[in-house]
C-alpha cells in the first residue's frame, strides 16, 4: 500500500513544476481488505481452509492490482509538457488555466461538460483544474484534471504557458 504523493518540483531556472500521483485513499484499501476478509470468513466455514486461503489470497491480489492501477494516474508539469494520466500536451498548446472548487468541478464534469473534453477525474478528489486547449488541430476544447492542490497545479501550468509563449 503506497501513500499518495504530491511533490512541487523546482527546476534549475527557479520555476516550480508539479508532480502528483492520484493514488486511492486509505479508506478504499481498508474497505477492500474488509470485503476480502468477509469472503474468507464465509469460505472458511464452508470449504477446506486451503481453498478459503487460496481464494482469499487471489482476491486480495486482484484487489491490490485494481487499486494500484486505478491510483497510478500521474499529473505532471515539467519544463515543456503537461501530462495527465496517459495523455500529454505541449505547453504551447495551452491557454487559460482555472482552478476549480468542488461545485465548479461537479458542474463542469456533469451538466456543463463538453463531450470532446479530456477528463482525468477521480471520485475521491473533489477539486480540479480546467485547462483550455488552443491547438486548432486538436478537437479537445479543454482538459479537466483532478488534483489535491489545484492552486499549485494551476500556478505550475500558468508558468508553463508563460514560458512557452515567451520562447
Amino acid at each position: 500500500m503506497t501513500a499518495p504523493s504530491t511533490t512541487p518540483t523546482q527546476r534549475p531556472d527557479g520555476a516550480a513544476g508539479h508532480d502528483e500521483r492520484l493514488g486511492v485513499p486509505l479508506r478504499w484499501w481498508v474497505q477492500g481488505t474488509m470485503l476480502v476478509a468477509s469472503l474468507w470468513l464465509a469460505l472458511v466455514v464452508a470449504t477446506p481452509a486451503v481453498v478459503a486461503f487460496g481464494v482469499a489470497g487471489l482476491c486480495l491480489a486482484l484487489l491490490a492490482g485494481l487499486l494500484m492501477a486505478y491510483g497510478s494516474a500521474v499529473v505532471r508539469v515539467d519544463e515543456s509538457t503537461f501530462r495527465a494520466g496517459r495523455a500529454s500536451i505541449a505547453g504551447r498548446h495551452l491557454g487559460r488555466v482555472d482552478e476549480l472548487d468542488a461545485e465548479a468541478t461537479r458542474l463542469l464534469a456533469g451538466r456543463d461538460a463538453d463531450a470532446r473534453a479530456y477528463l482525468l477525474l477521480r471520485p475521491y478528489r473533489k477539486r480540479a483544474v480546467h485547462v483550455e486547449v488552443l491547438d486548432p488541430r486538436d478537437p479537445t476544447p479543454y482538459w479537466l484534471v483532478s488534483t489535491r492542490h489545484p492552486e499549485r497545479l494551476a500556478a505550475a501550468l500558468r508558468a508553463l504557458v508563460a514560458r512557452s509563449a515567451g520562447g
